[in-house]
């Protein structure tokens, strides 16, 4: 028999899709465990009821250190459950964490997944989507961190509610970093980038107005998204910027606007299901990968769609 523990660092609300997805995988397999960093809402209390878990546990973060609770609650999860496999995010948080855990476990990380089987083999993209590598564990423990919108959501049961253990942690290691201040990102009725179904991403060529995106992004109920060359230029923050330095998405559908679409930022959109890319330059490499490719200027023809959009759900 296989047994899955999914790692969440936190369930303070309601488990977003990207979660839901990792909790559908687990219950392909015979037993299904979750443990939490952090306490669980009432709400998520709720959502966990809907799929076959077999065991819930939380353990409340009280420390200052930089991911050794963490790291605490699922050594020690994984100790008392001596699980086959550990489903987790593809953050780079958790991809941090997992790649400790994996260390110290002698066990083996495999990131970008998109499906595991019954057979615990984990089907991944390789060099930004060209093509796809199936992994298998030579070690013992696979560690898979998941790409959001990889699996659909399938909760199993009725709405419900589970039995959740307080987890007693092994002492944790001592921390070397220190959190010394923290500050909330500021709330956006947006959907987060990288579980978005739309993304609409820009560039260089939106000359520092990211207004005509945010109107269609909003006409869409889209997520925002940029090159490096805009967060560089601080027309917006960092945390929306989509490539091999930044996150990776995988909606489906992503409108590229004035981005030219080195091979930097393709790592980080390729697999999209639909590509739309908006360029002045018709020889921009983007329109090598997009399924629809628009010449024009963005500042014309995102309004314009925008405008149509509204007018088609009135």
């Amino acid at each position: 028999m296989s047994s899955a523990l999914v790692f969440f660092t936190d369930l303070n609300s309601a488990p977003g899709k990207a979660q839901r997805e990792l909790l559908t995988l687990a219950s392909r397999f015979d037993t299904t465990i979750v443990a939490v960093a952090s306490e669980i809402s009432t709400e998520a209390r709720e959502v966990l009821g809907n799929y076959a878990i077999d065991t819930v546990w939380q353990a409340a973060n009280t420390g200052h250190g930089f991911g050794e609770h963490e790291l605490a609650v699922l050594d020690t999860a994984l100790q008392q459950t001596d699980a086959d496999l550990v489903l987790l995010g593809n953050d780079s948080f958790s991809r941090e964490i997992g790649a400790r855990i994996a260390v110290r476990r002698q066990a083996a990380l495999v990131t970008d997944v998109i499906d595991v089987s019954a057979e615990l083999i984990a089907t991944k993209d390789e060099l930004a989507g060209s093509y796809s590598a199936s992994v298998k564990s030579t070690t013992g423990v696979l560690i898979a961190a998941v790409k959001p919108n990889s699996i659909d959501d399938a909760p199993l049961a009725a709405p419900g509610t589970v039995q959740v253990n307080d987890l007693e942690l092994q002492s944790a290691q001592e921390s070397l970093v220190s959190v010394v201040a923290v500050e909330d990102k500021v709330a956006s009725e947006r959907p987060s980038l990288s579980e978005a179904r739309v993304v609409v991403a820009g560039g260089r060529g939106v000359d520092g107005d990211f207004g005509p995106l945010e109107d269609l992004a909003d006409a869409l109920g889209a997520a925002i998204g940029a090159s490096r060359a805009a967060t560089d230029a601080g027309w917006i923050s960092h945390d929306a910027q989509v490539g091999q330095t930044g996150i990776t998405v995988s909606p489906q559908l992503y409108i590229s606007a004035g981005i030219s679409g080195a091979i930097q930022q393709k790592a980080g959109m390729q697999t999209s299901k639909f590509i739309i890319a908006v360029n002045k330059d018709v020889d921009a490499p983007v329109f090598e990968i997009a399924d629809l490719g628009i010449v024009g200027d963005l500042s014309k023809v995102l309004p314009q769609a925008a405008a149509e959009i509204r007018r088609r759900r009135a």
